[in-house]
């Protein structure tokens, strides 16, 4: 495990309220700065002009001291310049992001963004400049990690970047808003195949990932939380593709994870939504995710698109990035190395999600191994390492993913299913 990032994702990885809101606090003592030099000073020329008091005092180094404290004045006011410049540079890369992805959906509401972004490029000759350099920077750096690996083949190294080349540049790895699946999905028959009663809600994300279902061939488990004031929550962990076959009677095969990053309803998603139904959500009923690999897919259609609430998103080495909405929280976690996770295209500039929506990313395994040759670094127990990892941080970036488990954990009953979906043929 190296150099473990918690953002929000894309290039923007600090909000620009927060910056706005530092140089507030950097000026703030700008301004302390400037009352102690004019206190300096003014005891420095009581000193001077009061015959025989200087022989007493050290005014050299009074005088000095005063010129240290102006020049911390002078830097704390550059500081909260810059700051806010830089704010004003970020906020221009959400806005202008923001109304590309809006502009096939709700032109208005981009046109009004665009206005708002040449405003505040106007206010500053440099704004632009420094915008793209973010932008360069992000589109540089967001497949670091992925190439390279001297165990594996070169061969290795020429399908990563071709797959990274396609996320990027088909634009396929994001979800855009208004964006469902299309057509209908091979027939599947779902069956309950074991069932418990957990003692607790998971209490981290590596506990969320060993949620995964446990019975074999079993992809889906249904979790439903019963509270005592009569209202319930639907948790569903999805595992990630099971077959590399095509179309046979797996629904968690290549054809699925061709249908679903091509925009098509598949036999996987169907076969998540009758689970779900089949242990008794309802249109309306809170349903969050928890989901690898392929099922990221499945996860953000049910987000974007279901009848289902979902309110909390956790996935690890999804080929896609949804577009939530504001009130809407997403966990990513992303390895650097994962090809999987590269389709995604390195995500959008402005990110995903509520203000508490994080993308937890590394290079995984960084020491080149002969297990690089079987992609470690998309397996489900490599991310949830670095789940382990990230839970052990006690990051306060986290705190919303941690409110959600205790809130879980107040629970009254807890019912778990895992089924069984097959294509029927």
């Amino acid at each position: 495990m190296s150099g473990l990032t918690i953002d929000h994702g894309g290039a923007i990885s600090v909000d620009p309220d927060a910056l706005r809101d530092v140089a507030r606090r950097v000026d703030a003592v700008a301004c302390r700065y400037d009352d102690a030099h004019s206190a300096i000073m003014r005891a420095h020329r009581i000193i001077v002009d009061t015959p025989g008091l200087s022989a007493h005092v050290d005014t050299v180094g009074l005088w000095a001291s005063g010129q240290h404290v102006s020049r911390m004045h002078s830097e704390c006011r550059e500081t909260a310049t810059s700051t806010l410049l830089m704010a004003d540079a970020y906020e221009y890369v959400e806005l202008r992001a923001e109304a590309e992805m809006l502009a096939q959906t709700d032109p208005s509401t981009a046109q009004r963004l665009l206005r708002r972004a040449d405003r505040l490029a106007a206010s500053n000759d440099r704004i632009q400049a420094m915008a793209d350099e973010v932008i360069a920077q992000w589109r540089a750096e967001r497949f670091e990690g992925l190439t390279g690996n001297l165990v594996t083949p070169a061969l290795y190294d020429d399908v990563f970047r071709t797959v990274a080349m396609v996320g990027a540049v088909s634009g396929l790895g994001k979800v855009l808003p208004g964006e469902t699946l299309r057509g209908r999905a091979d027939p599947v028959s779902v069956s309950p195949v074991k069932t418990s009663s957990p003692t607790g809600a998971p209490s981290g994300l590596a506990g969320a990932f060993g949620r995964m279902p446990t019975t074999a061939g079993a992809q889906v488990a249904v979790e439903k939380y019963s509270f005592a004031d009569g209202t319930t929550k639907f948790v569903a962990y999805l595992e990630g593709t099971q077959s590399v076959g095509w179309g046979g009677k797996e629904p968690w095969d290549s054809k699925s994870n061709l249908q679903l990053y091509t925009g098509q309803r598949s036999a996987s998603y169907q076969s998540t939504l009758d689970a779900l139904r089949a242990a008794g959500a309802e249109p309306g009923d809170e349903v969050d995710v928890v989901a690898h690999s392929q099922s990221g897919m499945v996860a953000a259609h049910l987000a974007m698109e279901s009848e289902f609430d979902v309110q909390m998103q956790i996935t690890a080495g999804s080929p896609v990035e949804p577009t939530l909405d504001d009130d809407q929280t997403i966990i990513q976690l992303r390895h650097t190395n994962d090809p999987v996770s590269a389709l995604a295209g390195g995500g959008s500039p402005e990110g995903t999600g509520s203000d508490d929506s994080v993308t937890i990313s590394t290079e995984a395994n960084p020491n080149d191994t002969l297990d690089d040759l079987v992609v470690d670094a998309h397996h489900l127990e490599t991310y949830r390492d670095t789940a382990r990892f990230a839970d052990d941080l006690s990051d306060p970036r986290m705190d919303a993913v941690d409110e959600f488990w205790r809130e879980l954990d107040a629970a009254e009953v807890i019912e778990r299913t895992e089924y069984q979906a097959e294509r029927i043929e």
